[in-house]
C-alpha cells in the first residue's frame, strides 16, 4: 500500500489519479453538479440584464459589481483559507450562494426584478467568492497530495468546463421555453448536491496541515500578507503564472459580458445561440483540460500557447459572421484559455509551501477573478461605443501581445534554464547551485525538454 492509500474498486472500476480519493470523488462529483446550475445562472442573468436594459455596457457594470469584492477582499480570503477549517468553510460559503440563487429566482418570478436587485446579488456573491473560491482551491491538495495535485487539476477543470457545456446549453433551452426565473431556481437547488458531498467526507483523510494562527491586530493581518505576495514576487514560475493569468484574463476574458451582445445583435442567433456558443467554448476548454489532466505534470509552453491561442482565436471570432465559423473560434479559444489557467493553477499548487498555499493562491485569484471589473467594465464601455467585435478585437488582440511578451521572457530570463540541445532533461533541484539557491530560496527552477517547458519542483 502506498503513502497515498490504497487503489478502491467502486463496482469493479479501479479509480486512477486523484479519483482514487473517495474524498475528491465526493467533492468533485457534487460540485459538476452545482456547477451545471452555476452555469445557468450566468447565462440567465447575462441574458436578463439585456433584456432589462438594452445596453451590453450594463453586463460590464453587473460583472464589475460582482468581482470588485474578489478584487478588493481575495487576499483576505487567501488568508482565512489558511486559517479556517476548509472543509466547514466551504459548507458555509455553498450554502450562503444557494440563497442567494433562490432569492434571484422569486425575484424573477414575480416580476418585480430590476438591474439594481441584480447588482446587490451580484455584489453579494462576490463578497462570498472572496472566501469561497481560495479554500475550494486550497483544499485540494488537502484531498490528494502532491503526488496527484496537477491530476486533480486537470480533472477539476475538465468538470467545470463540462458543466459549461451542458450548463449554457440547457439555459439557453429553458430560457426559450419558459424564461430566466427556472434557471435561477435550478442552480439554488444543485447546490444541496455539493454541501451533501462535502457533509459526506472524512475529516481524517484531509492532509492539511497546522492552520495559521489568527492574526491579533492589523499588523499582524498585513505580515500574513506580504508573505504571500513576497513568495510570488520570488518565485518566477509563480510570477509568470499571476502575471500572464492576470493581464490575459484582464483583457481577453470577457465572453460573459460580450458574447449576449454578439450572439443577440451581430449573430443574430438568440438565446439558443447564445447558449450553445457558451457550450462551444466550453467543450473546446473541456477537451484542453483532459489533456492537461492526462499529461500529469504543468509545462509553461502549454501556458504561453494558451494565452496566444485565447487572443488569437478571440480575434477571429470578432471578425466571423457565419455562426458555424463562429463557433469554432469560441471552441479555439475555450481551449486556449483553460490551457493557459490550469497550468498556471496546478504550477502555483505544486511550488507553493503547505503554510502559504491559501494565501499565495488568494494572490493568484485576486489577479484572475478580480481582474473582471476592469476588464468588464472596459470591455462594455468598448462595446457600447465602438461595437462588440472592435471590444472583442481589441481584447484578443492585447493578449495574444501580452503571451508573445511572456514568451520573449521566458527565453531570455535567467531564471529559466534552458538547455544547449534538443531532449535534455529538466535540471534537478540538487545540482542548482549554492549560490544561488541562497540568493533565491523561494524559487522553483523549470527545465526545456523537447516535450516544451516544464515544471520542476523540490519535495
Amino acid at each position: 500500500m502506498s503513502a497515498a492509500g490504497p487503489r478502491p474498486r467502486v463496482g469493479g472500476l479501479r479509480w486512477r489519479g486523484a479519483l482514487r480519493h473517495r474524498n475528491f470523488r465526493l467533492f468533485w462529483f457534487g460540485q459538476l453538479i452545482s456547477l451545471v446550475g452555476t452555469w445557468m445562472q450566468s447565462v440567465a442573468q447575462a441574458w436578463l440584464v439585456l433584456l432589462l436594459t438594452h445596453d451590453p455596457i450594463w453586463l460590464g457594470v453587473v460583472a464589475a459589481v460582482q468581482f470588485t469584492p474578489v478584487l478588493v477582499l481575495g487576499l483576505f480570503g487567501g488568508i482565512l483559507a489558511d486559517m479556517l477549517p476548509k472543509r466547514q468553510t466551504i459548507i458555509g460559503t455553498q450554502a450562503i450562494l444557494m440563497i442567494l440563487a433562490l432569492i434571484l429566482a422569486v425575484l424573477s418570478w414575480t416580476g418585480v426584478v430590476q438591474v439594481w436587485h441584480i447588482m446587490v446579488i451580484a455584489f453579494a456573491l462576490g463578497l462570498v467568492n472572496a472566501v469561497d473560491m481560495p479554500t475550494r482551491q486550497a483544499i485540494v491538495m488537502d484531498m490528494v497530495g502532491r503526488e496527484d495535485v496537477a491530476n486533480a487539476v486537470g480533472l477539476n477543470s475538465a468538470m467545470f468546463n463540462a458543466a459549461r457545456i451542458v450548463g449554457p446549453a440547457v439555459a439557453g433551452l429553458v430560457i426559450g421555453a419558459v424564461g430566466v426565473t427556472a434557471c435561477f431556481f435550478l442552480n439554488g437547488v444543485s447546490f444541496l448536491a455539493v454541501i451533501a458531498g462535502l457533509l459526506a467526507m472524512r475529516e481524517a483523510d484531509l492532509r492539511g496541515g497546522a492552520r495559521l494562527a489568527r492574526p491579533r491586530s492589523l499588523g499582524e493581518v498585513g505580515t500574513n500578507l506580504g508573505e504571500g505576495l513576497r513568495y510570488v514576487r520570488r518565485t518566477p514560475v509563480v510570477l509568470l503564472a499571476v502575471a500572464l493569468v492576470g493581464l490575459v484574463s484582464t483583457m481577453g476574458m470577457n465572453f460573459n459580458v460580450l458574447m449576449p451582445a454578439m450572439a443577440n445583435d451581430v449573430l443574430h442567433v438568440g438565446a439558443e445561440g447564445f447558449g450553445f456558443l457558451m457550450s462551444a467554448m466550453g467543450l473546446g476548454s473541456l477537451l484542453a483540460a483532459l489533456v492537461i489532466a492526462y499529461l500529469g505534470r504543468p509545462r509553461i509552453s502549454i501556458l504561453l500557447v494558451g494565452a496566444f491561442a485565447l487572443g488569437a482565436l478571440e480575434a477571429v471570432f470578432a471578425g466571423v459572421r457565419i455562426f458555424p465559423l463562429a463557433l469554432l473560434a469560441v471552441f479555439g479559444a475555450g481551449a486556449g484559455a483553460i490551457a493557459m489557467t490550469a497550468t498556471a493553477n496546478s504550477a502555483i499548487q505544486l511550488a507553493v509551501p503547505d503554510a502559504l498555499r491559501g494565501r499565495v493562491l488568494g494572490v493568484y485569484l485576486t489577479v484572475f477573478a478580480g481582474s473582471t471589473p476592469v476588464g468588464g467594465l472596459f470591455a462594455g464601455w468598448l462595446a457600447s461605443a465602438f461595437g462588440t467585435p472592435v471590444a472583442l478585437a481589441v481584447g484578443g488582440g492585447v493578449s495574444a501581445l501580452v503571451a508573445l511578451g511572456a514568451t520573449v521572457w521566458v527565453i531570455r530570463s535567467g531564471h529559466f534554464a534552458m538547455p544547449r540541445r534538443p531532449g535534455r532533461r529538466p535540471v534537478p533541484p540538487a545540482q542548482i547551485g549554492a549560490a544561488d539557491q541562497r540568493a533565491h530560496p523561494g524559487d522553483r527552477r523549470i527545465g526545456v525538454d523537447r516535450r516544451g517547458v516544464s515544471v520542476s519542483t523540490e519535495e
